[in-house]
């Protein structure tokens, strides 16, 4: 029987964990009688710096589940270091590592197909989102727009899959070769080229709590994903610079017509917009450029994604 671990980083998590923790024993005691997987599977809660008692009713759980396993990060490092850390740490534990949010508005009654799906030979297994009803209108709608950005832009991904994934120990073994600072895990993973299979995700409503993904950290893990696995924003930057000579090229002409005709007539407007839209194509360049020679300056070096403090049931491996 396989022997699984699903991690769940944590952030401010404390209205929902006993609710998580609760739903997925149910799930494993139900998957073991199954003889799916075995007894001594286990979920792995990554803190990731929060200010509340999240890490102290991680220990109480531990304490009081044999399933329960904890990683205390010593800083808030991000979801994608945060989720990073628990596959690195549990790929020693388990056969295969499932990676889902603590809220578990993922399908968790997705896993026992995940680990059929292993059992068929696939490394990987997507979550697929088929459905995104409990997800506001406004955070459902930049996503697609996110998803199809990346598409158009050649960043290889799974479309409307975001963190919820199986992965055998030998992808993760693979995975843990990748030495990047800047982590987009929906871009890398692809990568890695093992056979990988799919499961449809239908979202559900928070138990309790609020999201911790706002919009700002959205849009800079789109950005991080686009500039991680794509220069063709580079490229458009000369592409448009090539019109914009185009264009000053037709102006040229059209100013020498007008003087040559006598049709020339003073004004700025026409100045006024040529300097605007110049200089803010100049300032959006100059950005995107800065954005990579920022993440190459990252990149160098080198440093540790993450630190852990503590382990909790590293003994019991």
């Amino acid at each position: 029987m396989i022997r699984l671990a699903t991690v769940s980083p944590c952030y401010n998590e404390e209205e929902v964990l006993r609710h998580s923790v609760e739903r997925l024993s149910v799930l494993f005691n139900r998957m073991i009688a199954e003889g799916l997987i075995s007894g001594d599977s286990m979920m792995v809660f990554v803190n990731d710096g929060s200010r509340d008692h999240t890490w102290d009713i991680i220990r109480e759980l531990h304490r009081e589940n044999h399933f329960v396993r904890g990683i205390n990060l010593s800083r808030n490092t991000g979801h994608q270091n945060a989720i990073f850390a628990g596959m690195m740490t549990a790929r020693s534990w388990a056969d295969a590592v499932i990676t889902l949010d603590a809220d578990l508005q993922d399908d968790i009654e997705c896993i026992p197909q995940m680990v059929r799906h292993l059992e068929a030979g696939n490394d990987i297994v997507y979550g697929v989102k088929v459905s995104r009803q409990a997800d506001p209108p406004l955070k459902r709608m930049s996503a697609q727009m996110f998803y199809k950005l990346q598409s158009a832009l050649g960043v290889e991904s799974i479309y409307n899959h975001a963190d919820f994934r199986l992965m055998s120990r030998r992808a993760l073994d693979m995975l843990a070769t990748y030495h990047e600072s800047n982590l987009y895990l929906r871009g890398l993973i692809p990568q890695i080229g093992l056979p990988s299979a799919t499961v449809d995700d239908v979202i559900s409503e928070r138990y309790a709590g609020k999201s911790k993904y706002t919009l700002r950290k959205m849009l800079s893990l789109a950005l991080n994903g686009i500039t991680s696995f794509s220069v063709k924003p580079l490229y458009l930057i000369f592409n448009i610079g090539v019109l914009f000579l185009f264009i000053a090229f037709c102006i040229g002409l059209y100013v020498t017509w007008a003087l040559v005709t006598g049709a020339a007539v003073q004004g700025w407007a026409s100045l006024m917009l040529s300097i605007w839209l110049v200089g803010g194509f100049v300032l959006i360049s100059m950005g995107i450029t800065g954005t990579y020679i920022g993440k190459i300056y990252t990149e160098v070096k080198q440093r540790p994604l993450y630190h852990i403090q503590e382990i909790l049931g590293q003994q019991d491996t």
